[in-house]
C-alpha cells in the first residue's frame, strides 16, 4: 500500500509540474526547435541522400546498364587527353597532372586492399613503390651505368636501351616487391594496431636508408639515370613513349581498371569476406577458422604488387630516381600522403581510393600562387572534409554504415545497470 501511494504521489507531481506555464514554455519551445531541426534539414545532408539514392539506384540497376556506364566512363578518361587541347592552352600541365594522378590512384588503390579491406596500418607503402623502382633500374643496366659514370670507372658503359624483353622487367620488379612484402609481413604480421603500424614505418625507413647507403647497386644519394622509356614493338608497330605524358597515362589507365576489376572479383569471394572479417574482429575470425595470418601476408603482398608497378612506370616516366624521392612526408608519394588519399576518399571502396588522389594532386597545384602557404590551405580543407564527412567522401557501404552510427561500440559498467533496471 506505501509503495502504491508513493507512486501516485511521483505521477501527480509529474502531472503539476506539466501543468506549471513554465513546464509547458518549455515543452513547447523543446518540440518546436525540434520539428524546426526535423524540418529544414541541412543542405549537406540533402546532398548526402541525393549521392545515397543516386548510389541504391545504380545497384540496384541490371548488369549490362552498370557495363555501359563503366565503359563509357573508361572512355572519357581516356579520351581526356586529347580533349584537354580544346578546353585549355596549357594542356600539357594538366596531362602531367593526369599522368601524377594515375600513379597516386594506383598507389592508393594498393594501399587500399592492406587499410581498407584487411584493416592493417600500413605507415611504410612508399618502400614498396620504392623497391619496384629500383629493381627496374637495376634490371635495365641503369644502375650499373650511373655508378661507372660518377665514378668514372674505367671501361665505361653504355646507355641502356629499351629492348623487346625489357616488358618483362615490369613483372619482375612486381615479384621481388612480393619477396619484400613477404619479408616484412611474415614475422611482423602477429602484431596488431600501432605496434604493427610503427614497424612498417620502420621498414619504410630501412628501404629509404639501404638504397641511400647501398654505393654499390643503386649508386646512393646521387641517384640512378639514363633508366630507358618504354617502347612498342610489334609488327610492324613501333612506338616510343619518350617523355611525353599521354602514353604514360593510358598504360596507367589500363592497369588501373585491371586492378579495379581483380578487386572487386576478391572482394566478392572468401579472401574478401576473410579480409572483412579480420578488419572487424580479428580474434572473432581466428575463433571462426579464418587464417589471419595467411590472409594478411596476402593483403601485404597483393598491396606490394601494386606498388611495385607503380614505381616502375614511375621509373620508366621521369628516367631518374634517388632515395629522397621515396620519404615518408614527400609531397606526392610519401607514405603519409598515400594513406591520406585512402582515408579522404574512403576506405574499403574503389572510386573513393582513385578521388581521393586526384583531390591530393589537383588541389596543391591550385594554390600554388600562395607560395608555401598552399600547403597550409590545403590542410586546412582536408580537416573540414574530414569534420562534415569522416567515413571519406566516396566510402564502401559497410564503411558508411560503421561511421553513421552503426558501429559498435564499447558499453561502460554504468549503461550496462542502467539498461538492467
Amino acid at each position: 500500500m506505501a509503495r502504491d501511494s508513493e507512486e501516485r504521489t511521483e505521477s501527480q507531481a509529474e502531472q503539476a509540474q506539466e501543468a506549471t506555464p513554465g513546464g509547458a514554455r518549455r515543452d513547447a519551445g523543446g518540440g518546436r526547435r525540434r520539428r524546426q531541426e526535423a524540418t529544414v534539414p541541412s543542405l549537406l545532408e540533402r546532398g548526402r541522400q541525393v549521392l545515397r539514392r543516386i548510389g541504391e539506384r545504380f545497384g540496384r540497376a541490371p548488369r549490362w546498364i552498370r557495363f555501359l556506364v563503366a565503359a563509357a566512363a573508361i572512355a572519357l578518361a581516356a579520351a581526356l587527353p586529347g580533349i584537354l587541347p580544346y578546353l585549355t592552352s596549357n594542356s600539357q600541365y594538366y596531362t602531367e597532372l593526369l599522368t601524377k594522378t594515375g600513379i597516386a590512384a594506383l598507389l592508393a588503390l594498393g594501399l587500399n586492399v592492406v587499410v581498407g579491406f584487411a584493416g592493417l596500418l600500413d605507415l611504410g607503402y612508399v618502400a614498396f613503390f620504392a623497391v619496384g623502382a629500383y629493381a627496374f633500374a637495376i634490371l635495365t643496366g641503369a644502375a650499373h651505368y650511373s655508378i661507372v659514370t660518377f665514378s668514372q670507372l674505367t671501361g665505361g658503359a653504355t646507355i641502356p636501351t629499351w629492348h623487346a624483353y625489357t616488358w618483362l622487367f615490369f613483372f619482375a620488379a612486381l615479384a621481388v616487391a612480393v619477396c619484400a612484402g613477404v619479408v616484412l609481413g611474415a614475422p611482423t604480421l602477429r602484431l596488431r594496431g600501432d605496434y604493427l603500424a610503427i614497424v612498417t614505418l620502420g621498414f619504410g625507413e630501412i628501404v629509404r636508408i639501404t638504397a641511400n647507403n647501398l654505393d654499390s647497386v643503386t649508386d646512393g644519394a646521387q641517384g640512378v639515370t639514363q633508366i630507358p622509356h618504354p617502347q612498342i614493338d610489334v609488327g610492324g608497330i613501333h612506338y616510343a613513349f619518350g617523355i611525353e605524358n599521354a602514353p604514360y597515362y593510358w598504360l596507367l589507365l589500363a592497369v588501373i581498371v585491371a586492378w579495379i576489376f581483380l578487386l572487386r572479383r576478391i572482394n566478392d569471394s572468401r579472401v574478401g569476406r576473410a579480409w572483412a572479417a579480420i578488419r572487424e574482429d580479428e580474434v572473432a575470425a581466428a575463433a571462426m577458422g579464418v587464417p589471419t595470418v595467411r590472409m594478411k601476408l596476402l593483403a601485404f603482398a597483393m598491396g606490394a604488387a601494386v606498388a611495385s608497378f607503380g614505381g616502375v612506370i614511375f621509373a620508366s616516366q621521369i628516367a631518374f630516381i634517388a632515395p629522397e624521392q621515396f620519404t615518408l612526408f614527400n609531397v606526392d608519394y610519401g607514405s603519409v600522403i598515400i594513406l591520406a588519399m585512402v582515408v579522404l576518399g574512403g576506405m574499403g571502396g574503389l572510386a573513393g581510393p582513385i578521388l581521393g588522389a586526384a583531390l591530393i594532386i589537383f588541389l596543391p597545384e591550385q594554390f600554388r600562387s600562395l607560395g608555401d602557404a598552399r600547403l597550409l590551405v590545403f590542410g586546412a580543407v582536408l580537416v573540414a572534409v574530414m569534420i562534415f564527412r569522416p567515413q571519406g567522401l566516396i566510402p564502401s557501404r559497410r564503411r558508411a554504415a560503421e561511421l553513421t552510427g552503426h558501429e559498435i561500440r564499447d558499453t561502460s559498467v554504468f549503461e550496462v545497470q542502467e539498461h538492467a533496471r
